[in-house]
């Protein structure tokens, strides 16, 4: 299994390296088990830090409950950030440097100190969040035509691509993260909207779920890491031209445009 294992992780490599997308995996391996898919992932990451990458946080996906319906799954998902996604406010991104993207609008949280499963409570979250910053994560999947299962999406880091990051950073003090509101815009234009609670009821739940995840693991998040909930309404596909941006009302706003 470490030999297949490993095989895997170089396929999705190479599949990011060339933008051509690869078979399911879940259609030609039905021994893969989910503790194999993140298996990949970390091999995935062992060998991009090997070639110089940095790990600048964690995301979690399918923290919505339609999502989790459409894959069939009843958990969320993680997957790691690195150095070379981070993209500034307002920069822009070619569309040719992924293989079929789509974005989301996220609260993005700072750590000011580790948490280390596996007893971590959205209080602990919250108590050790140092600030929230408005997110856009540009998801992509080197699974061809996002044909993904939760195991297909898993070994391919979480479908992370690029995360977007706002320039205003904001205290949690006095602010209800389950009830802040977002809009999603395409060029001025209404995409989607959403709040808080669309990351498993309150966004600190969801940075909880990762730190107690991460625990099977022997990873802790780290104090300064970014660190992103899950998305607060539906991924949008994107093209070269649009211009995305979405608004958090009090915590800022944040945008980038495709090319």
């Amino acid at each position: 299994m470490n030999l297949l294992i490993e095989s895997i992780a170089n396929e999705l490599l190479e599949a990011e390296r060339t933008k051509v997308g690869i078979t399911p995996l879940t259609q030609r391996y039905e021994e893969l088990t989910v503790e194999d898919a993140y298996q990949i992932q970390l091999d995935v990451i062992k060998k991009k830090r090997s070639e110089g990458r940095q790990v600048i946080g964690k995301k979690v996906g399918l923290t919505s409950l339609a999502m989790q319906k459409m894959l069939g799954v009843d958990e969320p998902d993680y997957g790691h950030l690195l150095d070379d996604m981070r993209v500034s406010d307002g920069e822009k991104v070619s569309i040719a440097d992924m293989l079929s993207p789509k974005i989301e609008a996220e609260i993005g949280f700072i750590l000011s100190q580790d948490l280390t499963g596996p007893h971590v409570t959205y209080l602990d979250v919250l108590m050790a969040t140092k600030y929230v910053v408005p997110t856009l994560e540009i998801i992509d999947s080197r699974i061809a035509d996002w044909k993904i299962k939760l195991i297909d999406t898993i070994a391919d880091n979480g479908s992370s691509a690029k995360v977007v990051v706002g320039n205003k950073l904001s205290t949690i003090d006095g602010l209800d993260l389950r009830a802040l509101g977002m809009v999603l815009y395409n060029h001025g234009e209404l995409m989607a909207t959403g709040s808080g609670a669309a990351a498993l009821g309150h966004p600190a739940e969801a940075v909880a779920w990762l730190a107690n995840k991460l625990h099977t693991f022997g990873i802790t998040l780290k104090a300064g890491e970014l660190i992103l909930p899950g998305a607060l309404s539906g991924a949008m596909s994107v093209k070269s031209g649009d211009r995305v941006s979405a608004d958090f009302g009090p915590l800022g706003s944040v945008s980038v445009t495709f090319v």
